[in-house]
């Protein structure tokens, strides 16, 4: 099975390109962030020609998240139980095979000045929290974490250390939740790999190497186990038939 996380920045802008991906991948199951997109406008049809469902938890001009699949799926849960007001961020569905799958846009908090940085924060804190609920043994927790773990998940390095989406206390939301049982599943196979899923569409930042690593498949030991491979798609960062590309890459793993 090959599943896949993708913050593309607009879903409306993004579908002739997003239908090259697929036919180039072939993904199973994907994690969409950033629909800005309703719920009620989310063309069904469109992937429905592709051969895919799409469980949908959108939301007009900012956020929504969609769970996109050509396997059977049950929808679980839509939201962060108390942080509705931050908007449609979080969706959660049972595929088959066993696999609990969720994917996530996290707050972005602008910059540790902003009011918006302790209210991350405290999403963050729920997100812990929910995600602790569940006893499901095979989970996977995807999509765009606006946090950069660790300095080698970023171009700025040590540099960094301090800035938004670098600092003291967004990282240990991060070790938080992944002290729940999660493993990064890129990390688990390229301990020492500096590569970026996120690179700025100002200033060459992607031809620059300068990007940063905020786009993640998180998963439970019986999901680690089966994991035999994980790509972040630099290709499709690219612009594909003249088409441009949503500012993140898409990243897949695949699971036997």
């Amino acid at each position: 099975m090959r599943i896949a996380t993708w913050n593309i920045n607009g879903l409306r802008a993004r579908l002739d390109y997003i239908k090259l991906w697929l036919e180039a991948r072939q993904p199973n199951v994907v994690g969409f962030q950033e629909l800005k997109t309703p719920t009620d406008n989310f063309p069904h049809e469109f992937f429905a020609d592709l051969g895919y469902t799409a469980l949908v938890h959108g939301q007009k001009s900012w956020n929504g998240v969609a769970i996109l699949t050509n396997v059977d799926a049950e929808h679980r849960q839509s939201g962060l139980p108390g942080e509705d007001d931050w908007g449609a961020r979080l969706i959660t569905a049972e595929i088959e095979g066993g696999l609990e799958f969720t994917t996530v846009y996290c707050p972005n908090g602008k910059s540790v000045e902003h009011d918006d940085y302790p209210n991350k924060l405290r999403w963050y804190d729920s997100l812990h929290s929910h995600w602790q609920q569940s006893g499901h043994d095979k989970r996977i927790l995807c999509g765009d974490f606006n946090i950069v773990p660790t300095p080698l998940d970023s171009w700025l390095g040590t540099e960094g250390d301090g800035g938004i989406f670098h600092t003291v206390e967004e990282r240990q939301r991060f070790t938080a939740l992944m002290d729940t049982g999660l493993t990064d599943l890129y990390r688990h196979l390229y301990p020492e790999e500096q590569a970026f899923s996120w690179w700025d569409y100002r200033g060459g930042a992607f031809h620059r190497k300068h990007g940063l690593r905020i786009d993640f498949l998180l998963g439970t030991d019986a999901a680690v186990a089966a994991t035999q491979e994980v790509v972040i798609d630099r290709d499709f960062r690219k612009k594909q038939e003249g088409l441009t590309a949503s500012d993140h890459a898409p990243v897949y793993a695949d699971l036997n």
